[in-house]
């Protein structure tokens, strides 16, 4: 079937802030006398969703250091500095294909809703997109919720979709949601997990336009 949306992923997929997400993890755990540090590719295979299972596997412990505070100490880190992280490689130039050819886009993400508006603002992306779907809060429990909210209410084949992320969870939303998936390597997981998923991997976003057809 043609392909009429693009439902992106935020975070690692359009906005390369892994390692932003990488130093700031290292400084929550400078902070709170955790010995262990971690470098891009051991980040990337600590890292997952629900957050707060991500936590765990990087080793924080919540009878002392509570997943709320350890989450809002995140944010304060990472907010400010996430204005001078880049957009991803080939991410404006996918953007601008997929509007010339006259897809419609939005923005699905597990970030807050503010936090979401003003980042793509920064960017001066908000043309290219028909709404964006964050979240009510900073604790990144997940974002099928919203997306299924956002389908039902614009009332959209879900077989004419694709969603566009770099994680599994984004694999797992799509599957729920009846959506395709392309996962992109270049983000927050390494290719040898997303392939797990038995969805397109792509190892930059150059390669979207051509993967589905609108190019």
């Amino acid at each position: 079937m043609r392909t009429e949306c693009l439902i992106w992923d935020w975070n690692g997929t359009l906005l390369d802030d892994v390692a932003l997400c990488n130093d700031c993890l290292n400084q929550l755990l400078e902070a709170h006398g955790y010995p262990q540090r971690y470098d891009r590719a051991g980040y990337r295979a600590v890292f997952g969703f629900p957050i707060i299972d991500y936590y765990r596997r990087a080793g924080f412990d919540f009878s002392r250091h509570p997943f709320p505070d350890l989450a809002a100490e995140y944010i304060r880190l990472y907010d400010p500095a996430s204005l001078a992280c880049p957009l991803a490689s080939g991410a404006p130039e996918a953007l601008a294909a997929a509007g010339a050819a006259g897809l419609r886009q939005v923005i699905l993400s597990a970030s807050e809703q503010g936090a979401l508006e003003r980042q793509v603002r920064h960017f001066g992306l908000p043309g290219f997109f028909d709404e964006l779907l964050g979240q009510g809060d900073f604790y990144a429990h997940g974002k099928l919720e919203a997306g299924r909210a956002w389908l039902a209410r614009r009332r959209l084949d879900p077989a004419a979709a694709v969603l566009v992320g770099d994680s599994l969870h984004d694999a797992e939303v799509a599957a729920a949601l009846g959506v395709r998936c392309v996962l992109c390597s270049a983000g927050h997981q390494p290719p040898e997990a997303l392939r797990t998923a038995g969805v397109p991997v792509i190892g930059t976003l150059w390669e979207l336009p051509a993967l589905l057809g609108f190019s």
